[in-house]
C-alpha cells in the first residue's frame, strides 16, 4: 500500500489546477447562466461577476483586455452566453470562470448597447426638444462632416449646389467606419464649431448596424449635445436610427434628404420673390389709382370750380351765427332782467323799513333791538325807530 502524498496548499491548488487546464472540454467552454453580483473596477477595467441558475452558481472574472471589446454593459439579473475557460485562483483556492466574450441571450450585443445607451442619455435629457436648436431658413455657410470618399457626401453637395448655389460649403472628410471613426467626428465638430457656420450635416450612407456603430458613440452624443451650431443628422437609411439621430437638432432620412433640410431650394425662392413682386406692383398701382380718383374728385369738384361759391357760403353760415348769437345774447338778456325785478321785489318786501312804513317801531337799549318787555325796567331809556325818524323815551 502507497503511503499517502503529503502536499501544501500551494502544491494541491497548483495541482487541481493543472488537471482542470489540462481538459481541453473546459478549456473553451459556453455557459448560460444570469449575472449576479456584477462589479465593475472602474480602475482596473476588469470585471467580476457570478453566473447562476436555478441549482448552482460559479465565480467568473472578465479582464480588461476583453471586457474593453464589449459593446453592452452587463447587468445584474441579465441572462447571457458566455465563452470562456474554466480555471482555479490559486491563492484562494477558488474555481471560476475565466470570460473571453460575452453576448446577450436572445438578442444582440450591439442592439442591446444601443438600448441601453439611448435610455442613459434621454434621461440625461440629451434628447429632450427644449435643447433643440432652430436651422436657418437661409443659410450662407454650410459644414458638411463626412468620408471623403463616400457617395453620400457626393450627394450631399449635389443638393446643396442644385438647390442653393448661394450658400458657401465648409467640408471636412471623416472616417464614418472602424474603431476611431467617432473621435474623428467628434474632433470635426469642435473645429467645425470654430468656423462661421450656419449649420452642419453629418452624412453617412447605409450600412449594417455594425458599420453604422460609431454614430451611437457617447461621446459623440454629447459633442452634438454641446455645439452652438445646429447639427442635421443625415445617417444611414430611411429605417436605420443612431444616437447621433436622436441628439442632434433635425434627424433626416437620408444623407440626401439633410440637404434638402438644410436649405432652400432657389427655384422656389426665386417664383416666391417673383409672385411678391406681382402683388406688389398690383397695390401700388391700385393705389395710385384711387389717388388719381380722387385728385380728380377734389379737382371737379365746387371749391376749386367756383372758389367764390365757398366764401360765399361761409360768409353766409358766419352771418347765421352771429344772428343766432346775437337773438340768444337777447333772450338770456331778457331772462335775467326778468328774474332781477323778481328778486328785488322780494328783497324789498322783506326790508325793515316796508315794515316801520306799516305801522311798526324798533325800541333800542343801548344801541340793542328790544325783543321782550322782560328785558326793559322802570328808569330805563330806550330809543324808538320809526319810519320817519326817531324819539327817546323813558320807562315808567
Amino acid at each position: 500500500m502507497n503511503s499517502p502524498l503529503i502536499l501544501t496548499v500551494t502544491q494541491l491548488n497548483s495541482y487541481a489546477r493543472s488537471i482542470i487546464e489540462q481538459d481541453s472540454n473546459l478549456n473553451n467552454v459556453f455557459v448560460v447562466g444570469e449575472i449576479s453580483n456584477y462589479v465593475d473596477h472602474y480602475r482596473s477595467g476588469h470585471l467580476y461577476m457570478s453566473i447562476k441558475d436555478s441549482q448552482s452558481v460559479i465565480s467568473a472574472v472578465m479582464f480588461a483586455g476583453n471586457a474593453s471589446r464589449l459593446k453592452f454593459k452587463p447587468e445584474n439579473g441579465m441572462s447571457v452566453i458566455i465563452r470562456g475557460r474554466v480555471s482555479i485562483y490559486e491563492r484562494d483556492g477558488k474555481y471560476q470562470l475565466y470570460i473571453d466574450d460575452i453576448q446577450p441571450d436572445g438578442v444582440g450585443a450591439l442592439s442591446l448597447a444601443f438600448e441601453q445607451l439611448k435610455e442613459k442619455l434621454s434621461k440625461a435629457g440629451l434628447f429632450d426638444n427644449e435643447h433643440k436648436l432652430p436651422i436657418p431658413q437661409f443659410p450662407n455657410k454650410i459644414g458638411v462632416i463626412s468620408s471623403p470618399t463616400g457617395a453620400a457626401v457626393q450627394d450631399v453637395l449635389n443638393v446643396l449646389n442644385r438647390r442653393y448655389p448661394l450658400a458657401e460649403i465648409i467640408f471636412s472628410g471623416v472616417q464614418v467606419q472602424g474603431d476611431s471613426a467617432a473621435s474623428s467626428i467628434c474632433k470635426a465638430i469642435i473645429q467645425m464649431n470654430n468656423t462661421d457656420a450656419d449649420v452642419i450635416i453629418i452624412a453617412r450612407g447605409g450600412g449594417s448596424v455594425e458599420d453604422l456603430w460609431p454614430f451611437n458613440d457617447e461621446s459623440l452624443a454629447y459633442e452634438i449635445y454641446n455645439s452652438h451650431i445646429p447639427i442635421i443628422s443625415g445617417v444611414g437609411h430611411e429605417t436605420d436610427f443612431t444616437i447621433c439621430d436622436f441628439v442632434a437638432d433635425l434627424r433626416a432620412p437620408t444623407p440626401s434628404a439633410a440637404a434638402e433640410l438644410a436649405v432652400p431650394d432657389i427655384k422656389e425662392q426665386k417664383f416666391y420673390v417673383s409672385s411678391l413682386y406681382n402683388t406688389l406692383n398690383k397695390y401700388i398701382d391700385n393705389y395710385l389709382n384711387d389717388l388719381g380718383y380722387d385728385l380728380d374728385k377734389l379737382v371737379n369738384s365746387p371749391v376749386l370750380q367756383k372758389p367764390e361759391l365757398f366764401v360765399d357760403n361761409c360768409l353766409e353760415y358766419i352771418n347765421s351765427l352771429s344772428e343766432k348769437l346775437d337773438e340768444c345774447f337777447k333772450n338770456n338778456l331778457t331772462d335775467y332782467s326778468s328774474r332781477f325785478a323778481i328778486l328785488c321785489s322780494k328783497l324789498d318786501a322783506l326790508s325793515p323799513l316796508k315794515v316801520l312804513g306799516r305801522g311798526y317801531a324798533i325800541t333800542k337799549k343801548d344801541g340793542l333791538v328790544i325783543n321782550n318787555s322782560d328785558s326793559l325796567k322802570s328808569g330805563d331809556t330806550v330809543s324808538i325807530q320809526f319810519a320817519d325818524g326817531s324819539v327817546d323815551a323813558e320807562i315808567i
